[in-house]
This record gives structure tokens, C-alpha cells and sequence, in this order.
């Protein structure tokens, strides 16, 4: 049997009895769009993981990153600060507004590295995005502290970080807005397209809650054009269905960590440990390995699927060089693109398979397989 890199179909079968009576129920209600009851609890729900006063269901992650800076006041000629391995919607957002992306190379772990960013400031900085992959976050110390300094406020791209911390403090309650998904492939998953969005700040709360239906302040007053970003009540009864059981992924999750750690050959492959200060929620597990292309089609060949996040940095991809932005070299970023590959960690994978997974992979590189 193929072990696959995640298996949604095996979370519907195990949910299905259970998850079929919420999407009954949903649908009975006669409730389908955003400010329903179940959009209202999830956001409570959302609020209170996150430590933050306020939660905005919409329509994506994508969504919550743009109206996030566009409520930081970026706009045509601003900069934002972030990182150029990250799914393309983080800086396709910056691009959408007419800011310009300014990137700063990444550490060991695949996050920004603190240390490079106060560098790359300059008077057009207007925000700086940090990008918590993998669900492990960023140094939010030192990135609060370079915040404050300048007076540059944080966006937290928290996709891939729902749970996860640092220094105890959740992820999304560090910057001025924290962003999320809910894609299907995130630890907590709709079946569909979905975000959120957190804030202490009352303003952006108030505005993003127009603007995400059509700036309609009620049925007949619109006080700014808006954008159609709700979150229906059927993907929020999915969520609050789903949320029950995070803590339980993320727990089956940092075990399957610990199991890789375990049994991978640290001589041959280099994955980042997890510090006393993080909590890490593995929405994936990325090893460095040389001779990565042939590993993966090693793997392939007995059946162990695998993946690449990301394969082609987002500074050295057609749609950003058609842009004519300042050219950028970032050499650690580049290099980990050639060696990162992602392994099944899935909440489904059993203890055996992950052992035959670092079997063959320990294999590969101790025989020599690659010449």
C-alpha cells in the first residue's frame, strides 16, 4: 500500500456519522451566510486560542492577508518586509495592493531571519510580514522589539501555525493582525476554501467586518466599497465540528515529530529540533538532504509519497520577475530549495510507516543509493 503524504478521505471516514449530522443540521437551519450562528461561534472560539479580542471569519487566507495590510494602510509604493519561500499568496497579496515585497533571507529552520531585518527597513516600510512555516513560528521577540523600534507594525502569516507558540504566547496574538487558513490541507480544515483573522485593535475589527460583505454596515447602508470574503455557515459548523479534535492532530502530530527524530540519521539528514520557547504543530515536516531530487523518486519508487515546500522561491518566479522589482539574493533561501522535502506526518500515519519511511531514507543515503 502507498503511504500517502496526507489522507483526507481517512479523516472523512473517521468524522462521517458525526460530521454528517453537523452538515444536517446546518442546512436545516435555513442559515447559510456570514453573521450566523455558527460563523459567530467559531470566531469566539478562534478568539479565545488566541488570546485576541477579536476573530473575523472569511472567505481565505489569502483574504485575511490582504485586508489585514490593506488595514494596515499599505498601499501603491509601500514596502512590506517578509520571505521569499512561502506559498505564493503572501506576497501575491503585497503585489495586489501595489506595495512592494522586500525579502530578507531565512535561517536554519526555514523562518526569517531576525537578524537581517532591520537592514532591509527603509522609509517606505510601511509593514513587516512574518511567516510562521511549517508551524513552527518565527523569533517574535526580537521581531516585536525591531517593531516597536520603528514604529513598523506586525502581520503574522499564520497559515500554517493555528495552536502553535512561542514563549507561551499564541500565534496571530503577536502582531497587529494575525492571519489564517482553513484549506483543506491545514491541521484545523474546512472542505473548502476558508481563513480567519485575529486583532486586539477595535478599528480593524469594525472595518474588516464591513468590508468582508460588501462594506454593508447593515442590509441598506454601505459605507465602503467592500469585497465579498464571508465565511458560510456551513464551513464554520465544519470548523467548530473539527476544533474539538485540534489539540488531538497536534498532539498525534508532534509524536510522529518525535518518532522521525528518533530514527532519522542526523548524519545525513538535517531537520531544526524544536527550542524550549516553541511550540511547534508540524502542519509539515521538512528535512534538508542532498540529492534530494533522487531521494524523492527513491521514495516514489516504494511508494512513499512525498512533497517540496516550495521547489522555486517566490523572487526567482515568472510572475515576480515580470514585475521588474529590485533584484534579490537571498543564498540561504535558494539553497534550502534544492534540499527541502516534505514527509508524511499526517495525524493518520502509523509508528510502522514512519519507521519504514526513515528506513528507506536512512538507507538511501548509507548504501550510497544516490550514484
Amino acid at each position: 500500500m502507498k503511504i500517502p503524504y496526507v489522507n483526507l478521505k481517512r479523516q472523512f471516514l473517521e468524522e462521517r456519522k458525526e460530521l454528517l449530522k453537523v452538515i444536517d443540521k446546518s442546512l436545516l437551519s435555513g442559515k447559510y451566510v456570514t453573521n450566523s450562528d455558527q460563523v459567530k461561534i467559531f470566531e469566539e472560539k478562534v478568539s479565545k486560542i488566541c488570546g485576541t479580542k477579536y476573530c473575523l471569519s472569511l472567505n481565505s487566507g489569502t483574504d485575511a492577508l490582504t485586508l489585514g495590510l490593506h488595514c494596515l494602510g499599505v498601499k501603491r509604493g509601500d514596502e512590506v518586509i517578509t520571505t521569499s519561500n512561502s506559498f505564493i499568496a503572501s506576497t501575491a497579496v503585497i503585489v495586489h495592493l501595489g506595495a512592494i515585497p522586500v525579502f530578507v533571507d531565512v535561517k536554519n529552520d526555514q523562518n526569517i531571519n531576525e537578524e537581517l531585518i532591520e537592514k532591509k527597513i527603509s522609509k517606505k516600510t510601511k509593514a513587516i510580514m512574518a511567516v510562521h512555516l511549517t508551524g513552527r513560528m518565527c523569533n517574535m521577540r526580537k521581531i516585536v522589539q525591531i517593531s516597536k523600534k520603528y514604529n513598523i507594525p506586525i502581520i503574522e502569516d499564520a497559515a500554517q501555525a493555528i495552536f502553535s507558540a512561542y514563549l507561551g504566547k499564541k500565534s496571530g496574538s503577536y502582531g497587529k493582525v494575525g492571519c489564517f487558513s482553513s484549506h483543506p490541507l491545514k491541521n484545523l480544515n474546512s472542505m473548502g476554501d476558508g481563513g480567519y483573522l485575529v486583532t486586539d485593535d477595535k478599528k480593524i475589527y469594525e472595518k474588516i467586518f464591513d468590508l468582508r460583505n460588501h462594506g454593508m454596515s447593515n442590509r441598506n447602508i454601505v459605507k465602503n466599497f467592500g469585497y465579498v470574503s464571508r465565511m458560510d455557515n456551513l464551513q464554520a459548523a465544519i470548523l467548530n465540528y473539527r476544533l474539538k479534535n485540534l489539540k488531538e492532530i497536534i498532539r498525534s502530530r508532534r509524536k510522529n515529530f518525535k518518532i522521525y527524530a528518533k530514527n532519522l540519521n542526523t548524519k545525513f539528514i538535517y531537520f531544526p529540533e524544536e527550542k524550549k520557547e516553541e511550540f511547534n504543530t508540524y502542519h509539515t515536516f521538512v528535512i534538508q538532504v542532498k540529492h534530494r531530487d533522487k531521494l524523492k523518486r527513491f521514495l516514489n519508487s516504494n511508494k512513499i509519497e512525498t512533497t517540496i515546500h516550495y521547489p522555486i522561491p517566490i523572487h526567482m518566479q515568472p510572475a515576480y520577475k515580470k514585475m521588474n522589482f529590485k533584484k534579490q539574493i537571498l543564498p540561504v533561501t535558494e539553497k534550502q530549495a534544492k534540499t527541502i522535502l516534505t514527509l508524511p506526518i499526517n495525524q493518520f500515519i502509523t509508528k510502522r510507516n514512519i519507521e519504514l519511511i526513515c528506513n528507506k531514507v536512512n538507507k538511501f543515503y548509507e548504501q550510497k543509493l544516490y550514484l
